[in-house]
């Protein structure tokens, strides 16, 4: 049987390094080998209101969320310290706009998984990694929302920023950083296990079509000035001939 120092070990110290690997490497290889499939396929001409209310809900929900932990995981806790920030009111904020964001979140995505699971036609279109990521993101909102009775029994922001030092760890390659964390909530590494999880799974969903949305705008800005455009035509169209003018009255 695995031990509890095994278990934590692989979560914390194993899995952040494979799933950003699997990430990286799958997303590259997928878009080299099935750009195509590199889409978010839409299935708007069926049930639309249902979808158009459930998509904003859930994006404006999870593109807050996703933001909101990028900067507060991973802005250095100097940073904090030279602003004169403090962790209460970091933590204080971490709350009051993750927990409405989850909330939001929730409501659009169970709009979408209600959808895809219940209309027969859109059941029928659906992959299977199109109903397992969904459903993978729902339970991820659901247990961070239940984190929040967690957090809010150390609102001084110690356990924050144990996880900020710990996230920080795995960009700077601080292997044993993992040892400062096996003592939390299991909640936390619940929620920790399953985000990696969804990391992992990322480039073999429709979720890859974030990464074209970030980039979009880029490669707008870096596109050339000027485009050729070449006519199928095997012939050019005969000019037209300027109008007869009549004489005036």
């Amino acid at each position: 049987m695995f031990s509890n120092f095994d278990i934590d070990f692989f979560i914390f110290g194993i899995m952040p390094y494979a799933a950003l690997t699997i990430l990286v490497i799958g997303s590259i290889a997928r878009y080299d080998r099935d750009q195509y499939t590199w889409k978010s396929s839409s299935s708007q001409l069926l049930r639309r209101k249902q979808l158009i209310l459930g998509s904003i809900m859930f994006h404006i929900g999870i593109i807050t969320i996703f933001f909101g932990h990028l900067v507060g995981l991973f802005t250095p806790v100097w940073v904090l310290d030279a602003l004169a920030v403090p962790y209460w009111l970091k933590q204080w904020m971490a709350v009051i706009i993750g927990g409405p964001a989850g909330i939001i979140a929730l409501a659009g995505g169970t709009l979408l998984l209600h959808r895809r699971l219940t209309d027969p036609r859109i059941r029928a279109t659906s992959s299977w990694s199109d109903i397992t990521i969904m459903v993978l993101i729902w339970l991820q909102l659901v247990i961070g929302l239940l984190t929040i009775t967690q957090t809010l029994q150390h609102m001084d922001g110690s356990e924050m920023v144990r996880f900020m030092n710990w996230s920080q760890s795995i960009v700077t390659w601080n292997v044993n950083a993992w040892t400062t964390v096996v003592d939390v909530h299991w909640l936390y590494k619940l929620h920790i296990f399953l985000g990696l999880i969804i990391t992992a799974f990322f480039p073999f969903t429709r979720l890859v079509h974030m990464i074209s949305g970030f980039a979009a705008p880029f490669r707008y800005l870096l596109r050339p000035g000027f485009q050729i455009v070449r006519s199928r035509r095997d012939r050019a169209l005969p000019k037209r001939s300027a109008p007869k003018s009549t004489p005036a009255e």
